[in-house]
């Protein structure tokens, strides 16, 4: 449905967009993440139209969205991270006034409206004007308007920022049903736990570059491989430990009575052998685990800018 290649946008001599490079499968609710500066609004602005890069490739459905964006935007819808400046108008009003930049007009234009704030619970707010609404419904009219023609994806940028826990678990709901409905949303968003939670797939960009990107269950897997090992030691603690401070994989081991957290490099074939290793020592093990991994912990590990320093035995 969307693929970026070597996508680049420079502001003077800062490369905002530094080659990256992006997939979004058709269908899929994709989670776009990075930490502030990383680069995310200027990918939006470039997949909408609103800014040319200076080189790259950007296919929307088949088509060059960069030669072709006239036949591209009305494939788009865009929800901006603000609302706009449409405060004098009725909802309604609102609605309709953007189904005429499609072409529709009249009834149809009042059919597609009200089914669409009907979509997202404003039909009962249909005569109200827009600056009588809360910031939440402000957030739903938005949604419902960037939906007016129909489009094949949804672009939104930080769609939930501001609101309360009940309007984001509203949208939350909104957005699973859209996805149902075949649409295809790209969600750019600082909330992991939300997108953990409701995306399908994820990509995390940093200083311009796509750094980590794939399906929610491959990205989770991943992390949990570079989660802490947990082990359970039974019997023979001390020799457990003489092994885990000499072994090249282990990079810092933690203590507790008679558990062991260490954070280790290798993969499960190099967990086995470590396993296969204590016990062959007389090492008894009763538990021998990978901690459950979170978006939050790999996001953070793989944005940092600070290596972390070498702890070979912390005893608590």
């Amino acid at each position: 449905m969307l693929k970026i290649k070597g996508l680049k946008k420079m502001y003077g001599r800062a490369a905002a967009v530094d080659g990256l490079n992006m997939h979004v499968r058709e269908g899929a609710l994709y989670g776009f993440v990075g930490p502030n500066g990383a680069g995310k609004t200027t990918t939006i602005k470039i997949l909408t139209g609103l800014l040319l890069p200076d080189a790259g490739e950007v296919e929307i459905d088949g088509a060059d969205a960069l030669k072709n964006h006239g036949e591209v935007a009305e494939k788009i819808g865009y929800m901006p991270d603000f609302f706009g400046v449409y405060d004098n108008l009725k909802v309604c009003e609102y609605m309709e006034l953007f189904a005429s930049c499609y072409g529709l007009y009249g009834l149809t234009a009042r059919k597609r409206a009200m089914a669409l704030l009907g979509q997202v619970g404003l039909e009962e707010k249909a005569d109200y004007y827009v600056d009588g609404l809360s910031r939440g419904m402000k957030q739903r009219l938005c949604l419902a308007r960037a939906l007016i023609h129909d489009p094949r994806i949804l672009i939104m940028d930080e769609p939930t920022s501001g609101l309360d826990a009940r309007t984001r678990y509203e949208f939350r709901e909104i957005m699973k049903d859209l996805r149902e409905q075949g649409k295809t949303v790209v969600i750019s968003s600082h909330l992991l736990s939300e997108l953990s939670e409701l995306c399908t797939d994820i990509g995390v960009v940093d200083q311009g570059k796509m750094i980590l990107e794939g399906s929610m269950d491959d990205i989770l897997n991943q992390i949990n491989v570079r989660s802490p090992l947990l082990i359970s030691v039974y019997k023979n603690r001390e020799q457990a430990v003489n092994i885990l401070r000499s072994h090249p994989y282990v990079e810092t081991v933690t203590i507790r009575h008679n558990d062991i957290m260490l954070n280790f490099t290798g993969d499960r074939e190099d967990e086995a052998v470590l396993l296969q290793q204590l016990i062959d020592a007389g090492v008894q093990i009763c538990g021998f685990m990978r901690e459950r991994g979170n978006l939050e912990a790999v996001f953070m590990q793989i944005t940092s800018r600070e290596e972390e320093g070498r702890v070979l035995i912390n005893e608590n």
